[in-house]
């Protein structure tokens, strides 16, 4: 299983206690990762393909890796109360996972039910 994680800046701490608290699931899988979100998680331990940052074109990036087969989860913690220049990439990632029925989770509740999944 490869399983894309991205987290804009405001959300990046609380995707580093997301990835620790999985850390066991997550070191049994293929991880990427938009730049900075990648170094972030690579300094915490993790192995991670970085991209882009999200913001010149990691977004894009992993929405093409998707739609290619290569990615088979998407976690994405989203700032909704932050104006992000990307947004068009950002929806473009969204609507690629939704043509493709790849699983999404834009907050951490519900990443946290996709991560359950891929343990049973």
């Amino acid at each position: 299983m490869n399983i894309a994680l991205i987290a804009h800046d405001g959300k990046k701490p609380e995707m580093v206690a997301f990835a620790m608290k999985n850390k066991a699931l997550l070191s049994k899988t293929e991880i990427f990762a938009t730049g900075t979100t990648g170094k972030h998680l690579e300094d915490s331990g993790l192995i991670v393909t970085r991209f882009l940052s999200g913001p010149i074109g990691g977004d894009a990036q992993i929405a093409a890796e998707v739609a290619n087969g290569k990615i088979q989860a998407v976690i994405f913690f989203r700032d909704p109360l932050d104006k992000h220049p990307h947004e068009p990439d950002v929806n473009m990632l969204m609507r690629i996972c939704d043509v493709h029925n790849i699983p999404l989770a834009t907050n951490p509740a519900t990443a946290t039910l996709i991560i359950g999944g891929l343990t049973n």
